[in-house]
């Protein structure tokens, strides 16, 4: 008898839907599975001192004898990120092209995870045999070099996954996207295209990446007498070499600052994505050897990261450099949806220290837009349209061009993190739903910290602590010390006295007839003074700190 699955593909994302970030998605055939990218998010404003987010990856622990390994589309954070925390719960091969991986090779070695895992360098053009599945790389164009999409067989059919792309007809470094290809797969009949939708809401297409190196040369020629800081995505290697190529053109020194800018552009020069004129590039404790108007900063920090070189530098806290009322700062990227306000935290900051801020022009997106999308939809005819990698706002508006060009709407899918998607000729449909979720990393600690541990954060740094302490004779129950009141981030004790000595009054109160009954247990006196505490500092103040009794016994 023939088992109900048997010829069909099962694609499950873990992650990267409903939110932009913490790329990962399975694809299951029979008894293989292969997992393109795994990525990390960024926290939450309400994640109170997480540093980063990383999928659950459950599933795959339960099925890790059928799990062949890691494809990786591109080398930015929401692909990559959270590989090296992964990889120390399912230890698989990564696949991938060479600037990306020499990327998570860096990751890696911070792990110390570079011997125990496996790794092979892919071309594009070239494809990989993963169990049942036979995986073949594209080239295509992104803000960062040697991004692929993805063209996947199985005995079920052909997937192609676009990864984030755009169309660039005139990229910096390299080849422009390889569409002959995607016509060549879509001519052999595709069962479904799973296709970025960043973009996906915006019309026409996305500027080429050449047009900021010509916004480039223009703010070098009309600020030939200042010092120029620009600030941008340490990932992007094509800025870097246009600033780079503009700063060499003006005759300026370039200084490269930020932990994260220095490690790429030394990965990527290393491996022949960067090319660096001859003395143009000098360490920042040389900066003092030359005049400001001769010298370039690249930066890391046009997201307003609070640690970040640039908002250092806004803050007076960078240890070498200090912006001068004459300085010349480019952000060259846009804010990343929800961190809008702290970039434009910083842009204040250095414009209240008399530097000249540029930010409009200087940036093309690395994502496709609509006429991009029709493009590749055109191109590649699939059967089935997943839209992927963006909020739900962005996967429907994907979807409507999808429907747009012809596809019907049965034919179109919008997933959710954790659905089973079934495809095969026949029929396309979500059959089941997998465990799936985010886990919080703060410092060291990997998922210690869950939505208890945050709700008491959010207690606290709401209404802060009240913490009551008090020593009672063993045995009898006496009261020998206390009860004392201990506040922080409550109120400030100095001016607050008067409030501090009643709510001492009322627990003394409150605990002297507890005590005086025969069968006080701990418990009880916990609660009694964690309620009547409660009460009576709502009714002064409207508030409700976290309230902690602590009680010691000493023998009498």
């Amino acid at each position: 008898m023939k088992k109900q699955n048997e010829g069909k593909l099962r694609i499950i994302p873990l992650g990267g839907l409903e939110r932009i970030g913490m790329n990962i998605t399975a694809f299951e055939f029979e008894d293989s599975i292969i997992v393109v990218d795994c990525g990390l998010a960024f926290p939450e404003d309400d994640m109170l001192g997480i540093d980063l987010v990383i999928p659950d990856v459950t599933y795959l622990k339960d099925n890790i004898d059928k799990v062949k390994g890691f494809v990786i589309t591109h080398g930015h954070e929401d692909h990559i990120g959270a590989l090296p925390y992964v990889l120390k719960e399912i230890n698989i091969p990564i696949y991938t092209t060479k600037l990306t991986m020499g990327i998570i090779e860096n990751k890696l070695k911070e792990h110390n995870l570079l011997r125990s895992t496996k790794r092979k360098v892919v071309r594009h053009g070239q494809s990989i045999n993963l169990g049942k599945f036979r995986i073949e790389f594209i080239k295509t164009n992104h803000s960062i070099q040697d991004a692929s999409a993805l063209a996947i067989y199985s005995p079920a059919g052909t997937v192609v996954h676009t990864g984030d792309f755009k169309v660039d007809y005139t990229p910096v470094f390299g080849d422009a996207i390889d569409l002959q290809r995607f016509a060549e797969i879509g001519k052999k009949g595709v069962l479904a295209l799973m296709s970025d939708s960043t973009n996906a809401e915006r019309k026409g297409f996305t500027p080429s990446e050449k047009t900021v190196g010509k916004a480039f040369d223009q703010i070098f020629t009309e600020h030939q007498d200042t010092r120029l800081i620009i600030a941008t995505f340490a990932s992007n290697v094509d800025r870097v070499q246009q600033i780079i190529n503009s700063a060499y053109k003006y005759g300026r020194k370039v200084v490269v600052e930020g932990r994260s800018m220095v490690n790429i552009i030394s990965t990527a020069s290393e491996l022949g994505y960067l090319n660096v004129p001859e003395n143009t590039l000098i360490e920042i404790d040389q900066m003092r050897n030359y005049p400001p108007e001769k010298m370039v900063l690249i930066t890391t920090g046009s997201q307003g990261e609070s640690m970040a070189a640039l908002s250092r530098m806004a803050a007076d806290i960078h240890r070498k450099v200090t912006i001068q009322p004459n300085d010349t700062i480019i952000f060259s990227s846009n804010p990343i949806p929800g961190n809008e306000k702290s970039v434009s935290r910083v842009i204040n900051e250095l414009s209240e220290k008399g530097a000249n801020v540029i930010f409009q022009d200087v940036h093309v997106s690395g994502h496709a837009c609509q006429e991009e999308l029709k493009l590749i939809y055109s191109l590649v005819k699939p059967k089935y349209a997943i839209p992927v990698h963006g909020e739900y706002r962005h996967l429907k508006a994907n979807a409507g061009i999808a429907e747009s060009l012809g596809i019907p709407k049965e034919n179109i899918f919008i997933i959710q993190s954790g659905d089973v998607m079934e495809i095969s000729q026949d029929e396309a449909k979500v059959v089941d739903k997998v465990h799936t979720g985010a886990i919080l990393v703060d410092g060291l600690g990997v998922g210690d910290v869950g939505n208890i541990v945050l709700r008491d954060r959010q207690h606290l740094a709401e209404d802060g602590i009240l913490i009551v302490v008090l020593t009672l004779e063993k045995g009898t129950n006496r009261l020998l010390a206390g009860p004392d009141i201990v506040s922080r981030g409550f109120v400030y004790v100095r001016e607050s006295e008067g409030l501090m000595e009643d709510s001492r009054k009322v627990v003394s109160d409150a605990l002297d007839k507890c005590l005086s009954g025969k069968h006080a247990d701990w418990n009880k006196i916990k609660l009694v003074i964690r309620d009547t505490l409660n009460d009576y500092i709502w009714k002064k103040t409207k508030r409700r700190p976290m309230v902690i009794p602590i009680i010691m016994d000493v023998e009498g």
